[in-house]
């Protein structure tokens, strides 16, 4: 559907409706018109530090080893 369609169907829309539901619209397209869109950027939230507490649920008792593959390349 093409941007011209769109305006045009809702612009029939907009003929069917009361007076009072025109000045409710009115006041939406223009909180619309004035919030500026947000960036991707703005959309992400925050991280926040220990918000993934309690999602390890095991450990081995040798995690913090040394791997075997590595042997050759750690000092003696």
């Amino acid at each position: 559907m093409s941007t011209s369609e769109i305006k045009l169907q809702i612009f029939r829309e907009i003929d069917q409706l009361p007076v009072e539901s025109l000045l409710e619209l009115k006041e939406v397209v223009s909180k619309l018109i004035a919030t500026p869109p947000q960036s991707s950027k703005e959309k992400k939230k925050k991280r926040q530090f220990g918000s993934m507490k309690g999602l390890v649920k095991y450990m081995a008792p040798d995690f913090n080893e040394p791997l075997e593959a590595f042997k050759d390349y750690m000092p003696e």
